[in-house]
């Protein structure tokens, strides 16, 4: 009779957790939909890039995070897909909203047709050729001049908001921006729940177990390779729309390891990771140079010392923590 309660009240734990995170997801939503209506519009720009970061972040969390594989290249994609879409609208004169299923199209195929050879590697060497793509990326887009514009990049105009919208250029692509990362949020997290994510998951955990299991670890790696391509293929779409100018300096090796970087501060396998870790590297950069010119790069090494230390599951995990030990104090 003792016991009956407690067994009672262990199906509502989950119950009011789910509750709890629909609510901080309604509270984050309203948040999001109100900040550029306060803001001026360079701060209006920063949370744009943010949301361009994260659905970036959100490709890598899939690949990184749910397979378990390392991938240093991911700034490739994220340049094919911002090239494809200034491309499409600079030279063949389509308009904004077909270049995005076109930008992530062409990085999906990318993605699979690097991931087949890619995955019959691991680890290191897995990282070693994933950097090799992002490396060898912006000769090769200076080399076709006549395409991509050569060293000069490629200008165009940003997306005009519609004249019943009432909204300001800045607010406009920001909305674009959420919209898009709402979709790309939504797709991951089905796609988490599907067949597919937890044969991901069981890959990540033991892949000969998997493999005994029935799962192709093969198939599968390839498939996560190529979905997280194009996630960072339709951020890279949206950096054009956004920024309106393309050049192969905008996409170095550096942003590859940033965006990792970016995302295990956020938490690997979180799925507020890549918003979390795409925070941290739009606004720590930017709040360190207002420090020193030379700063940037020595905060943010610093930082991610300091964050690991601290929470080696990311900031994501962090927040889970203190969580977990406010229910209990509950």
């Amino acid at each position: 009779m003792i016991q009956a309660p407690e067994r009672l009240e262990a199906p509502a734990r989950p119950v009011a957790a789910a509750r709890w995170r629909w609510a901080a997801a309604a509270v984050s939503l309203a948040a999001a939909c109100y900040a550029p209506f306060q803001l001026v519009p360079f701060h209006v720009f920063q949370l744009t890039m943010v949301l361009v970061y994260a659905v970036a972040l959100l490709g890598l969390n899939l690949l990184v995070g749910h397979a378990g594989q390392i991938s240093l290249g991911h700034g490739a994609f994220f340049a094919a897909g911002a090239y494809t879409a200034a491309v499409t609208m600079e030279r063949w004169a389509l308009p904004y909203p077909l270049t995005l299923p076109i930008a992530a199209a062409v990085a999906f195929l990318l993605g699979l047709a690097l991931g087949v050879p890619a995955m019959r590697l691991r680890g290191l060497y897995l990282a070693l050729v994933t950097l090799a793509i992002a490396i060898f990326l912006v000769p090769l887009l200076k080399r076709f001049e006549d395409v991509t514009g050569g060293s000069m990049g490629l200008t165009l105009a940003k997306p005009a908001p519609p004249a019943w919208s009432g909204l300001a250029e800045d607010q406009w692509l920001y909305f674009l921006a959420l919209a898009v990362a709402l979709a790309a949020f939504a797709l991951a997290r089905g796609l988490l729940r599907s067949r597919v994510g937890r044969a991901l998951h069981a890959i990540r955990d033991d892949e000969i177990a998997a493999e005994v299991m029935g799962v192709r670890p093969a198939w599968y790696k390839t498939l996560a390779f190529a979905w997280s391509a194009m996630f960072a293929g339709a951020a890279g779409c949206l950096y054009t729309w956004v920024i309106g100018f393309v050049s192969p300096d905008s996409f170095p090796a550096t942003l590859s390891i940033t965006l990792l970087a970016g995302l295990v501060v956020g938490g690997l396998g979180a799925l507020a990771g890549p918003v979390l870790g795409a925070l941290f590297v739009m606004f720590v950069p930017s709040i360190s140079q207002d420090v020193n010119d030379a700063a940037p790069g020595v905060i943010f090494g610093l930082l991610i010392i300091v964050v690991m230390y601290v929470a080696p599951t990311g900031l994501a995990g962090l927040i889970q923590t203190i969580f977990r030990r406010f229910r209990k104090v509950r």
